[in-house]
């Protein structure tokens, strides 16, 4: 019962981030500003975890790539703000 909560949760999060992500990148491509770039990226960087840890959970093996791309994203978004 407690994992199944969890993975819940996990779901649930990780729509909630692609949500915000989508939104926050049509109001910047609408609107022409290019300010939110950053939190944006680290915004997906906190998506591309949820799923790394999501998969990792499942014993996938692209759960090891997924940390990468989430190591990567989270240090360009910190470097460019």
């Amino acid at each position: 019962m407690e994992v199944r909560k969890e993975n819940d949760r996990m779901k649930i999060l990780r729509i909630l981030l692609g949500a915000v992500v989508t939104l926050l990148a049509c109001y910047s491509l609408i609107t022409g500003t290019t300010g939110l770039g950053p939190y944006l990226l680290l915004l997906v960087s906190g998506l591309v975890l949820v799923m790394g840890v999501a998969e990792f959970r499942n014993r996938k093996p692209v759960a090891f790539t997924l940390f990468l791309a989430f190591g990567f994203s989270f240090f360009v978004g910190i470097y460019t703000l």
